[in-house]
Parts: C-alpha cells; structure tokens; sequence
C-alpha cells in the first residue's frame, strides 16, 4: 500500500528507552517505529511497571500491519481486496471479516457525505495518474472520464458481515482503500496495545494517529496539525487529547499541473474530476480512525463550505484550512474549537 503523505503528525521527542529510577519500579516510556504500508508507523508509549516487553510490542505492531496489508493493499496482486478486484464474478464473494467490515464501513461513510467518499473510485485514480496509475502530464478527456466513471459508484457494490461477503453489480468495479486502510490499521494496533495491558499510547501510521491514555509525564498526548505550506512543517494548532483519532487530508503533495492549471489528487467521485475548490486541508477528530480518515477526505472533497456545514451539522471536530490571495485562511467547527480549548479530547 502506497500513500501520499498526511498532515497530522505527532509531536515526537528523541527515540529512547526511558526509565526513570525509583525506589519502586516506575512506568517505562517506548517510542519504536519502522516500515510499513508504503508508509511509516509510530509509537509511543507508556507501558506498566512490569510485564510488558518492547520487543513483543513490535513485532505485534508489524505483524498487525501485514496483515492489514494483506488484505487491503492493492498494490499486492494477492491481496484479498486484490483477488477481489480480478474477479468478473457478479455473485457473492467470500473475503476476510475485516475487508467486508471495512467495505460496510466505507459505504456508511460514504451515504453520510452524500457519496463524497467511494471506495469504487479506483478507474478514476488510475485514470488521472494517481494511485497505481502511470502519471500524466495533461488531463484526460470527457470521453475517458465518462468511461472510468461508468465503473464507478458504491450503489454497484454490496457488502455482508455475516458471513463476510462482497458483491458486485458489475464485473468491472474495483475497490481503493487507500484513503481509509491507514486508519483502520491503527485501529487494529490500538486494540491489540489494549489487549496487551498497554492503555497510555500514541499510535501513528502513515499521518493517521490515535491517542489514549496519557503520556509518562501524566499529561494528555500532544498532536501538531500541519500547515499545508510547502516550504516546511508549520503547525496551524497543537491539540492536547487523551482518547481521540485525528486525521488531516489535504491536496497540496501530490498533484500535476499543465498550463498553469493544478491537478490535485483528490477527486471527487460524483464528478470524476479533482477539486478545483481553494479548501488546502481538512483535520477531523473521531473516536476512531479509520472514521476519522474516511471522513477526513470525504470533507476535503465536499470543500470548504459544503464540508464546513456537513462537519457543522455533524457535530464533528474538524479544523479548515483555505488557500485564499492574502495567504491561509483557518475555520472551525464548534465542537473543534471546544476540543482545542480543553485539556482532553471530545468526540
């Protein structure tokens, strides 16, 4: 799984083993990190006075990847969502719990914002030279954008939980995780730190991070929301949250541009074309992640006031940022600006 580069990121320290000395065993602080998904991932955290082991923790974190990875990626032809994506089958398709869960998710997302997010887009990804499609150097025409969006549309794709199934309404609908994978696997590593005893955390995969708990200093997890300034890193608003998924999408690494004209690398799936509105990046706050980054693009798509009132009317934590001529421009929601303002987080 390849992804383009996110905006939220942790606040980071020194990568250390910190133990701090006591006349009983204190709580160790871990920060580990590595590959995965095309990406990388991220931990911090505080782990018990005894029993819980770094090294266990990682490879726990790696295996959980892989097998996220080998589910959704599509950039593994045996993938599950892959095998998926071959068949010319319009009948019911037995796939891995976790894709149909995912599937149903994605569609329950994509009805909220009123189909602004589709896991069927993937002909118009590759169409525009994004994703696993070969870069262009122009837009392609109406003729093409009508043909890639023929096979598009998640009113084609069904999907069961029991037992886990997916159906096509037509042989040649494909399925892109790629803007909600991220998420899900940080979800899937939360719970597996949980499982282990660990609930004082900060898990981030490729952009996408997860808090809970709070750190070694008995303070809530500090999260720096990036500026979508390409000269650098600059933080829009640094968030203190305990239990709380963020994810940032914006538009401003991967595009192309032609006479003058910038492409960007969201796309709208009710158009088949990019946006062409001056939103440069949405945060959105969410119990989960894979929530989170789901409705983090589909709000991206939508724009800045269509997206804006969406998140408005939602209650949804999210933070807008707009390119405008004096430069940018930021707007919250209600519920964001509350979260910003407290010492932990809100739904």
């Amino acid at each position: 799984m390849n992804l383009p580069g996110r905006l939220a990121w942790p606040i980071f320290g020194t990568v250390t083993l910190a133990l701090l000395a006591s006349c009983v065993p204190p709580p160790r602080q871990i920060v580990l990190s590595g590959p995965a998904m095309g990406t990388t991932w991220h931990l911090r955290a505080v782990l018990p006075a005894a029993g819980a082991d770094p090294d266990g923790i990682g490879e726990v974190i790696r295996t959980t990847l892989e097998e996220v990875d080998a589910t959704m990626s599509t950039y593994r032809p045996d993938s599950a969502v892959s095998r998926f994506n071959a068949s010319d089958s319009v009948d019911w398709l037995d796939v891995p719990q976790p894709l149909a869960d995912l599937a149903a998710e994605s569609l329950r997302l994509g009805a909220i914002s009123g189909g602004a997010f589709d896991i069927t887009i993937s002909p118009v990804v590759t169409l525009w030279g994004f994703g696993t499609g070969t870069p262009r150097q122009q837009p392609p025409g109406e003729e093409e954008i009508a043909v890639a969006l023929a096979l598009t549309g998640q009113g084609k794709l069904a999907a069961g939980r029991n037992p886990p199934a997916l159906r096509k309404a037509i042989a040649g609908l494909t399925l892109d995780l790629d803007a909600i994978a991220p998420g899900y696997a940080v979800d899937r590593v939360a719970e597996r730190l949980e499982a282990r005893g660990i609930d004082n955390y900060m898990i981030e995969i490729g952009g996408e991070v997860r808090v809970h708990g709070r750190n070694l200093q008995g303070r809530p997890w500090r999260i720096g929301i990036e500026r979508p300034d390409q000269d650098g890193r600059k933080l829009a608003r640094v968030l203190h949250l305990e239990a709380m998924a963020v994810s940032t999408s914006g538009d401003y690494r991967d595009f192309f541009e032609m006479e003058g004209q910038r492409y960007s690398h969201t796309l709208d799936p009710r158009t088949g074309r990019p946006v062409t509105h001056s939103l440069a990046s949405v945060t959105i706050l969410r119990p989960t992640a894979t929530e989170a980054d789901g409705l983090a693009t589909a709000l991206t798509v939508l724009g800045p006031d269509e997206g804006f009132d969406l998140a408005e009317s939602q209650g949804w934590a999210a933070l807008f940022i707009q390119r405008t001529p004096d430069g940018f421009s930021q707007r919250e929601t209600t519920a964001f600006t509350s979260a910003a303002k407290a010492p932990e987080s809100v739904p």
